[in-house]
């Protein structure tokens, strides 16, 4: 698959990159990218709910009423879990729900995500990006020369993380940074776009086919 380079005015240079087969040409495993994406998710939760069992609950312990005579069921602290107040049963507990995952299953998963992208049509080339000062309208009229500013979610990836791009970039909504070691499989297939840079893209050709 060839793509177009583009500059940051969204002018097509006449120059073509051809990209990896390895990387971008793979057949898409379903299942690995919902294992990826699913632990992703996992991570993201605090775990830290809690309820009080009837030894934690504030209460007394003393017998409310006699064993036998009153007609109704025994009963022999108000922390019971059937009184309103008391502890609950089998509540939640702090926990990580975090879980492993195998390296080259986490690998196959974000292979096949880039494949889905670039199969999708969804994948752009432009010249690396450089800005001398921090500032969001100049990010913005970028994204605007490629036609990228029209709501949907554009991910750009670059070989290093440039601090003016960053700070550029981060006040605008549905626009994420990225570099090749950090992307992951949920941010992959939750963009609308992948926006690479010329050294972005050899910085992941180089990541991911460099023997392990």
């Amino acid at each position: 698959m060839e793509l177009s380079v583009y500059n940051i005015k969204g002018e097509d240079t006449g120059r073509k990159v051809t990209l990896s087969d390895a990387i971008f040409g793979l057949t898409p495993n379903e299942h690995v990218m919902y294992l990826d994406v699913k632990q992703y998710l996992a991570n993201q939760r605090q775990g830290t709910h809690k309820s009080k069992q009837r030894n934690e609950v504030h209460g007394t312990t003393k017998k409310l009423k006699k064993q036998k005579g009153t007609g109704g069921a025994r009963a022999g602290s108000m922390k019971s879990p059937v009184f309103i107040g008391g502890g609950r049963v089998f509540g939640p507990e702090p926990r990580d729900y975090g879980f492993k995952l195998n390296k080259k299953t986490k690998r196959l998963a974000r292979l096949s995500a880039l494949s889905v992208l670039a199969q999708d049509g969804k994948v752009a080339l432009v010249e690396n990006i450089s800005l001398d000062a921090p500032k969001t309208k100049d990010f913005l009229s970028i994204l605007n020369g490629l036609k990228l500013n029209n709501g949907k979610k554009t991910l750009f990836v670059a070989a290093e993380a440039d601090k003016n791009v960053l700070l550029s970039a981060r006040n605008i909504q549905r626009v994420k940074i990225a570099t090749p070691v950090a992307l992951n499989t949920h941010d992959l297939l939750n963009t609308d776009t992948l926006l690479l840079s010329e050294d972005g893209l050899k910085s992941l050709e180089q990541l991911y086919t460099t023997a392990e």
